[in-house]
C-alpha cells in the first residue's frame, strides 16, 4: 500500500501529476479545478489511495487527511467509482460536503459532472454520520493556517466571481499570501487582482483571453 508519496513535479495536467521518485516518475491523479494544479518543477507532498483494478493499478493523491477520508467513504457508496470520487472533491472542499450531507442537501452534488440525481442523494443517505468527526482544520492554501486559509477561500471565490478562473485565482491568492500580502478579504483581494492583471506566469483575462 502507498500511503504517500513525495518529490519534484516532472509534469502536470488538469487533474494529474507526474511526480519524480527514485529515478522512476508516478503519475498521481489529483483533484482539478478547487486547488492549484501542481506545477512543473515544484515539490509535491501528497496523500494517497491505490486503487486496484483487474487491468490498471490507479494511484489517486489528495493535499489532507480529510480529502483522503472524504475520498474513501465516497468511493464506498454504490455506484460511485474513484473518478467519480475525485470529480466531487475537485468541485466541493471536504468542509462543503460534510456540510451538504448534515444539511441533508444533495445539489451541490448534483452540480458534479457524472453524479446523477439519484447517486447525489444516495451519497448524502450514505454519508449520514460519518463525516461529524472529519478533521477539517488542513488549510486549503498550503502552509497557511485554517483562518487564513478561510480568507484566502473567499477572495479566490470573488475572483471567480470577477470572471477569472478558478485555478488562476487561487494561484494569484497563494502568492499574494507568499508576497506578505494581508490576510483580510479587501487588501488580499487588491492584492491579488493587481498579480492577475499584471499577467502573472498561468493567469488569464476575465472573459478567458491571455
Amino acid at each position: 500500500m502507498i500511503a504517500s508519496i513525495r518529490g519534484p513535479v516532472l509534469a502536470s495536467g488538469a487533474g494529474w501529476a507526474v511526480i519524480g521518485l527514485g529515478g522512476l516518475g508516478m503519475r498521481v491523479e489529483v483533484p482539478s479545478g478547487r486547488v492549484p494544479q501542481p506545477q512543473p518543477g515544484e515539490d509535491l507532498a501528497l496523500l494517497t489511495s491505490l486503487v486496484v483494478r483487474e487491468d490498471s493499478l490507479t494511484l489517486f493523491g489528495f493535499h489532507s487527511e480529510a480529502e483522503l477520508e472524504v475520498f474513501g467513504h465516497l468511493i464506498a457508496v454504490s455506484g460511485v467509482g474513484p473518478r467519480s470520487a475525485l470529480g466531487v472533491l475537485s468541485a466541493l472542499a471536504p468542509a462543503e460536503i460534510a456540510e451538504a450531507v448534515a444539511s441533508e442537501d444533495e445539489k451541490p452534488f448534483r452540480k458534479v459532472s457524472g453524479i446523477g440525481p439519484k447517486t447525489a442523494k444516495l451519497i448524502v443517505v450514505s454519508l449520514a454520520g460519518k463525516l461529524a468527526n472529519l478533521d477539517l482544520g488542513e488549510p486549503s492554501v498550503p502552509g497557511r493556517g485554517p483562518a487564513a486559509a478561510s480568507v484566502a477561500d473567499a477572495v479566490a471565490d470573488g475572483l471567480v466571481g470577477l470572471g477569472w478562473g478558478a485555478a488562476d485565482a487561487q494561484l494569484a491568492v497563494a502568492d499574494a499570501l507568499d508576497a506578505g500580502a494581508p490576510e483580510s478579504n479587501a487588501e488580499l483581494l487588491r492584492a491579488a487582482l493587481a498579480l492577475l492583471q499584471a499577467g502573472r506566469p498561468g493567469s488569464r483575462t476575465a472573459g478567458g483571453g491571455r
